[in-house]
C-alpha cells in the first residue's frame, strides 16, 4: 500500500462519513462483517482488493480508496523479455519425448543447429535447398484450406481440454506452415504465413493459459511477424489488446488501458478497434472508474456491430460468446464493486454459452459464482461452483484459477455456512490440480 493500513482506513473513514453511511450499514452493503470494518478504519486489519472495490462501488467514491493499493509488479518487462533473441526467422523449435511418454517444444537457434552439425535437422525442418521444391509441388490453396479446417477443429478442442493437450500439435503445425511457404507461390505464401499467424497467436493464448505469460507474449509476437511476412500489418494492433490482457490478469488497470488504446486507430478493422476498447473498459473496472468503463463498452457494443468478417483468415477473438460486451459487462461490475448486477448480468449471459465451450462456460461461470459469492448469495454461489468445476477441471486453466482463488477466498468469509464448509476442501484441492 501507499503507506500504511492506517492511512487507508482513515480515508475509508473519512469517505463513509462524508457519505452518511454507518459502518453497519456499510458491512451490510459489502457482506463484511462490521467488526473487520472496523479494524480496517483503525488500521488494525489489512484491506485487500476486494474490499476496497466493494467499498468504492457502495460509497461511489470512484475508485478512490482502490487507488490506495498498489499493485505494482517490480519484475521486468514482459515486452523486453519477449523481444530480445533471434527473431522467427532465426529460431525453430524441436519437439522432445521423455521416455514415460511426455512431449515438450524447446527453442533452438539457427545458429546453434548449424553449429552443433545437424544437416539431417536442417534438411527436414529449415527448408534446406537440397529439398527445395516448387509451390505446385508443395501447397496450394486446398492445402491452406485443409489448415484452415484443423485450426477451427483444434479451436473447438482446446474448449474442453488443458492446454497441454493441443500445443504440440499447434505449434508443429505453425512450423509447418511457415516451412510450406518457403517454396510456394506468391499469393499461396501470404495465405499460408497469414494462417500461421492465427495458429501462433492461438498458441500465445494457450500459453497463458498454462501460466506462462513470457511464452504468451513470446508467442504472440511470433505472431505478428508472420502475419506481417504474409501482408497483414493489422495483427501487430491486436497484438496490443493480447498483451493488455497479461496485464490485465496481474490486476496492472492502467497499463491494461495503456495497451488497449494503441489499438483503436481508426485505420484498423472495427473488430480489432471493438476488441481493444472492450480491453480497455476492463482496465478501467481494475482502477474503479466506473464512467469510463460504462463509455468503452457502449463504444465497443457499436464497433463489433459493426465488424464484417475477413474471408479466408480464422476469426480474431472469442467466436463463443454471442454478446461479448454484455458478458465483459458483467465481469467489468464485478470488478466495480457492484456484484448484485454484475451476477444478473452473468446470469443472463451464462445461459447462451453453447453447451460444448467448456472453457467458455469454465470462465464465465466462476466469475458467476464470484459475484453472487461477493453480493452475498453463499448458497447460489455454491450451487453455481459445483456446477462449474467439472469444465474447470478439464480445461486447466490458469486464469481461470486465478478467479477459483478469489471465490474459495470470498466464501472462506462465511466458516459457519454448510455449504461452504463442504466445498471449500473440494475447491480447495481443484486448485492445486489446475494452478501450474
Amino acid at each position: 500500500m501507499h503507506g500504511d493500513g492506517q492511512t487507508f482506513g482513515r480515508e475509508l473513514r473519512k469517505l463513509r462519513l462524508a457519505a452518511g453511511v454507518t459502518l453497519s450499514v456499510l458491512a451490510r452493503t459489502v457482506h463484511y462483517s462490521k467488526g473487520h470494518l472496523s479494524k480496517v478504519e483503525r488500521g488494525a486489519k489489512a484491506p485487500n482488493r476486494e474490499l476496497a472495490q466493494l467499498c468504492d462501488g457502495a460509497l461511489r467514491t470512484g475508485g478512490v480508496l482502490l487507488a490506495m493499493l498498489s499493485t505494482a509488479d517490480s519484475s521486468p518487462s514482459l515486452m523486453r523479455e519477449v523481444d530480445g533473441g533471434d527473431s522467427i526467422e532465426e529460431e525453430v523449435w524441436i519437439m522432445q519425448f521423455s521416455p514415460a511418454g511426455e512431449s515438450w517444444f524447446q527453442p533452438i537457434g539457427r545458429r546453434q543447429i548449424v553449429a552443433a552439425g545437424m544437416a539431417s535437422a536442417m534438411a527436414v525442418g529449415l527448408g534446406s535447398p537440397s529439398t527445395a521444391a516448387t509451390g505446385s509441388d508443395l501447397a496450394d490453396s486446398s492445402t491452406v484450406a485443409v489448415f484452415q479446417t484443423l485450426f477451427e477443429n483444434y479451436r473447438r478442442l482446446g474448449q474442453s481440454v488443458g492446454p497441454g493437450v493441443v500445443l504440440p500439435a499447434l505449434i508443429a503445425h505453425t512450423n509447418t506452415l511457415r516451412e510450406l511457404s518457403v517454396h510456394a507461390a506468391p499469393r499461396v505464401r501470404r495465405e499460408l504465413l497469414r494462417l500461421g499467424s492465427r495458429y501462433a497467436e492461438y498458441v500465445g493464448w494457450l500459453m497463458q493459459e498454462r501460466g506462462d505469460d513470457s511464452a504468451a507474449l513470446w508467442w504472440t509476437q511470433r505472431a505478428v511477424e508472420l502475419a506481417a511476412a504474409g501482408g497483414d500489418r493489422q495483427l501487430a494492433a491486436y497484438a496490443k489488446v493480447r498483451h493488455a490482457l497479461v496485464t490485465l490478469y496481474r490486476d496492472e488497470g492502467d497499463e491494461t488501458v495503456a495497451l488497449a488504446r494503441q489499438a483503436r486507430d481508426g485505420a484498423l478493422p472495427p473488430r480489432i478497434r471493438g476488441l481493444a476498447v472492450q480491453r480497455e473498459a476492463q482496465g478501467h473496472a481494475i482502477n474503479g472508474d466506473y464512467d469510463a468503463c460504462m463509455w468503452c463498452l457502449d463504444q465497443a457494443r457499436e464497433l463489433l456491430a459493426a465488424a464484417v468478417p475477413d474471408e479466408g483468415v480464422p476469426v480474431i477473438g472469442s467466436t463463443n460468446l454471442s454478446d461479448s460486451v454484455g458478458m465483459i459487462t458483467g465481469w467489468c461490475l464485478l470488478d466495480l464493486g457492484r456484484p448484485a448486477r454484475a451476477a444478473d448480468v452473468l446470469d443472463a449471459q451464462m445461459r447462451q454459452v453453447p453447451a460444448e465451450a467448456a472453457r467458455t462456460r469454465a470462465r464465465y461461470g466462476t466469475r458467476q459464482a464470484r459475484a453472487h459469492a461477493t453480493a452475498g448469495d453463499i448458497e447460489h454461489a455454491c450451487e453455481l461452483a459445483r456446477w462449474v468445476l467439472p469444465d474447470v477441471l478439464a480445461v486447466s486453466s490458469a486464469t481461470i484459477a486465478a478467479d477459483l482463488r478469489e471465490l474459495l477466498r470470498t466464501l472462506k468469509r462465511h466458516p459457519q455456512n454448510a455449504s461452504v464448509q463442504e466445498l471449500a476442501p473440494i475447491l480447495t484441492a481443484a486448485l492445486t490440480v489446475v494452478t501450474p
